[in-house]
Formats: structure tokens, C-alpha cells, sequence
């Protein structure tokens, strides 16, 4: 599990699209009353356990503010 601190844009030399997974989006009120937004991904279809989550991604207010204009720069035609 990791609580992003920040997020920096980069540039791969390779890219690929990954396996498709569910993720489930989760909030709560940290200690401090922080907010936090929690992602959670599972196995792939191929892997043994398929209901064990695989990653978990926690963004505060500061985190989730640098994804949606990052998300914005993306994808231009969302509203």
C-alpha cells in the first residue's frame, strides 16, 4: 500500500497496455481528519488468486488535485 506524496510526469522509452482488472474506489477521514481517496486492483483473470488485492493507491487532497489536472492535460475532451 502507498500514500502518494506526489506525483512527477515522466516519459517511458516502452509502453504497453497491462492486463484489464477491477478496482474497487474506496474514501475515509484519516487521523488529523485528513480525507483520503483509496484504490484498490485485484489479479488479473489469469492469476491464481483473483479476489486478493494486488495494489492499494491512497491520494489526499494534495495528490488527487495533481491526477485531475494531469487527467485533465490527458484528456482534453473530458468535461
Amino acid at each position: 500500500m502507498a500514500l502518494i506524496a506526489q506525483i512527477e510526469q515522466t516519459t517511458k522509452e516502452r509502453q504497453r497496455v497491462h492486463a484489464p482488472t477491477r478496482c474497487h474506489v474506496s474514501s475515509f477521514t484519516a487521523d488529523g481528519g485528513k480525507t483520503i481517496l483509496q484504490l484498490d486492483t485485484f489479479g488479473t483473470e489469469d492469476r491464481t488468486f483473483t479476489e486478493k488485492i494486488s495494489q492499494s493507491i491512497q491520494l489526499d487532497e494534495a495528490a488527487a488535485r495533481q491526477l485531475l489536472d494531469l487527467i485533465r492535460q490527458t484528456f482534453p475532451n473530458l468535461a
